[in-house]
């Protein structure tokens, strides 16, 4: 009889141990596994955003995104970041993590298109002719000109590029404020701290305090591609179905909405 208690005994305590495990796992957060972590190019939150809520209603699968230049982000998953995809805003810093074994080289694509734009703030925003020989040092006065640092972030590159082909970076160059991403450059001119900044199209779409006054020509500077690639180190399951996902006809309203352009 004795034997007959202690065995219902350890049966009782076996089943609340299980009962108290499987509740533990329904309330246990999220696994690597069971979530997308995207390093994303920092012009691309508005319509990556909105790309994302319909991914996330669509499979019920959670997406962490950490916008920023692509040089910062390259930089942060050369030293070992926790990251499942990356979407770089030039082929320049996805050619870097490729060259270093970051990513799995067949998940490799070229997603978006974009252009970069002359912007001022909107109230005090008058048409600018961008060609060849144009006076921008005159526009800016005393001022500064926004870019994202023209050494490392792709928006700043692309402008210098640009201005460079123009004829009229030697008379800016002093007076170029460069920013650590193209959105901290948009700021500065939709404060007022700047008369006028090299920013995306979809940037200047995304802020109402600026307005898009000229557009560079195409042939001025390389051609603007955003490539993605699922990272060597990706720990979700879903890291190539959120791929598929951002390529499909369901993502691009989000992306040709802000002003990019599909790549295929």
């Amino acid at each position: 009889m004795e034997f007959k208690r202690r065995h219902l005994a350890r049966a009782a305590l076996a089943s609340f141990a299980l009962a108290w495990l499987g509740a533990a796992a329904m309330n246990t957060p999220a696994s690597a596994a069971d979530k997308v972590t995207v390093f994303a190019a920092a012009s691309l939150k508005n319509a990556l955003d909105a790309a994302n809520a319909a991914w996330e209603k669509e499979k019920a699968t959670e997406t962490t995104v950490s916008y920023a230049a692509s040089s910062a982000l390259a930089k942060q998953i050369e030293a070992g970041a926790p990251a499942d995809v990356f979407i770089s805003a030039d082929l320049a810093w996805m050619d870097y993590v490729a060259e270093k074994k970051l990513i799995k080289d067949d998940t490799r694509s070229n997603l978006l298109g974009n252009r970069i734009v002359l912007v001022a703030p909107k109230d005090a925003a008058k048409p600018v002719e961008i060609k060849e020989g144009f006076d921008l040092s005159a526009l800016v006065g005393d001022g500064r000109l926004a870019m994202g640092a023209v050494d490392s972030v792709p928006a700043g590159k692309y402008g210098k590029a640009a201005l460079e082909k123009l004829g009229a970076w030697s008379s800016v160059e002093s007076k170029v404020a460069g920013a650590e991403s193209v959105r901290a450059a948009l700021a500065l001119v939709s404060r007022g701290e700047a008369p006028y900044g090299i920013v995306y199209q979809t940037d200047a779409a995304a802020d109402p305090g600026v307005t898009a006054v000229g557009t560079f020509p195409e042939d001025s500077h390389p051609p603007i591609i955003y490539p993605i690639a699922i990272l060597t180190e990706s720990k979700s399951a879903d890291a190539a179905a959120y791929l598929d996902f951002l390529k499909s006809d369901k993502a691009a309203p989000f992306f040709t909405e802000q002003g990019f352009t599909i790549l295929k």
